[in-house]
């Protein structure tokens, strides 16, 4: 899944989608993550950079992954 082309984000977890004028906000890591997925990176890339990056196990990297998909998909941030 990738994000809307359309979606605006920030460096501070800022999203914003232009054609809803909905805005949300979310955490650095959000910040991130959106960053990397507006930049092309698929799922496996940007885990392998949290994992890297930061303390995280990779199981519980996995769920975490799967709801923020999941909010994303819900929010209509997403191209499937």
């Amino acid at each position: 899944m990738k994000l809307r082309k359309n979606i605006a984000t920030s460096e501070n977890g800022f999203i914003f989608n232009p054609a809803t004028g909905d805005s949300y906000s979310g955490n650095a890591i959000a910040a991130e993550i959106l960053s990397m997925m507006k930049n092309g990176q698929i799922a496996e890339e940007i885990k392998a950079t949290i994992l890297e990056k930061y303390d995280a196990e990779p199981n519980q990297l996995d769920k975490d992954w799967e709801d923020w998909m999941l909010q994303l998909k819900q929010a209509n941030l997403l191209d499937e």
